[in-house]
């Protein structure tokens, strides 16, 4: 199947049951989307699919044929981090950083299509990622100093990315 992954058009194979995860993962050596709970309820995995965040745990690998997939890699570029990425750095928004990539993936979704949100709407558009540290007040700070900061165009990778914890599961 054809697809575009962070901005790099891609033939890839995979079985009709595997998820999005998994060719990310397995077959591409993306490791931002992390393996939580892999049921769809911690967002660890989230990544943007045609600028929607989308749990990539819960997404076939089929159904991705033919769109554009943001991964957490895909964010920064040779010029340095993406904005969300950064701003979340200078909040200290992660602690273990495990659920990171899932957030920052989550805030740049909510910022694509509304540059400028409240304080309410930031807190709906995290609310399906969790963090084991209890970070929610670090991470919404900077979700709040990304805001107006971002290019709404996704940039390819340059391996500069803010993976957070590269292992499989939280432990």
């Amino acid at each position: 199947m054809r697809l575009t992954v962070n901005g790099r058009a891609r033939r890839v194979d995979a079985a009709h049951h595997w998820t999005l995860l998994r060719l990310l993962r397995d077959v591409l050596a993306l490791t931002g989307a992390k393996v939580g709970c892999d049921r769809g309820e911690c967002g660890a995995c989230t990544v943007a699919v045609d600028g929607q965040p989308v749990y990539a745990c819960q997404m076939l690998a089929m159904q991705a044929r033919g769109k554009e997939v943001v991964t957490v890699e895909g964010l920064a570029s040779e010029e340095g981090l993406h904005p969300v990425q950064r701003a979340f750095l200078e909040e200290d928004a992660g602690q273990c950083g495990y659920c990171t990539p899932g957030f920052v993936m989550a805030a740049y979704a909510l910022l694509l299509r509304n540059p400028s949100p409240t304080e309410g709407e930031i807190r709906e558009a995290l609310a399906g990622n969790l963090c084991r540290c209890n970070a929610y007040g670090r991470i919404l700070e900077g979700v709040k100093a990304a805001t107006g900061k971002m290019d709404s165009r996704p940039r390819p990778s340059r391996g500069q990315a803010l993976r957070g914890n590269d292992g499989e599961g939280c432990g």
